[in-house]
């Protein structure tokens, strides 16, 4: 079962990593005001995966605590 858990690990990595590579341009974001920032896309996409996965750990964790009480 651990030489598993260690492969599946491995292909994802792999995966996220191809992701990475091939999404390595930059794009431009664009906010109010005129103010532009340019990162590559898989700056970007971490960042969504990043808050994404935040809020759903916040999100559990509070229905944890309301829970408890």
């Amino acid at each position: 079962m651990h030489i598993f858990t260690i492969l599946v690990r491995l292909v994802v990595f792999l995966f996220l990593l191809s992701v990475a590579v091939k999404n390595s341009e930059l794009v431009t974001l664009r906010y109010y005001l005129g103010m532009e920032w340019e990162v590559p896309m898989v700056v970007v996409l971490f960042c969504c995966f990043a808050a994404g996965a935040l809020f759903g750990y916040l999100s559990c964790f509070i229905k944890k605590i309301r829970k408890k009480n």
